[in-house]
């Protein structure tokens, strides 16, 4: 008998998570939907590879997720099924070193590459309006 219930415990236990549910309970993405799209975009490739929502996640793999602009590459620690807490989350995954500089450094470009441009406080008002078009029509002779 306890051959069949090690069995039994062997196939309750399961042998991987999808990957689009693994991406969604580790929050990477806000919904399972979300996660399977950028699977089929191409934004996820498992170990350097475009793979499918279904494929099966396993303890030890590699991933290359692209959100927005960052680019994280992750090493899969657990498997995860069910979403929960944030600090749940990010146990079941590692950031490599390399990936986490790359990422800080791209978002102090972005910050420092906006703080250059000043958003001018109100609209043009109707004498700055024709000023602006007849730059623009200095510009077109």
């Amino acid at each position: 008998m306890t051959a069949t219930s090690a069995k039994s415990r062997e196939a309750a236990e399961p042998q991987g998570v999808r990957l689009d549910l693994w991406l969604w309970a580790a929050r990477f993405f806000r919904s399972r939907a979300l996660a399977k799209q950028a699977i089929e975009g191409g934004k996820v490739k498992l170990a350097g590879v475009r793979a499918k929502p279904a494929k099966l996640l396993r303890v030890g793999e590699r991933l290359e997720i692209t959100r927005g602009q960052d680019l994280y590459e992750v090493e899969v620690l657990a498997l995860c099924a069910q979403r929960g807490p944030a600090s749940a989350a990010q146990q079941c995954y590692r950031e490599t070193e390399a990936s986490r500089s790359a990422r800080e450094a791209a978002a102090e470009q972005r910050r420092l590459t906006a703080a250059g441009y000043a958003k001018p406080p109100t609209k043009p008002d109707k004498r700055a309006r024709r000023l602006i078009q007849a730059l623009g029509d200095i510009d077109a002779f």
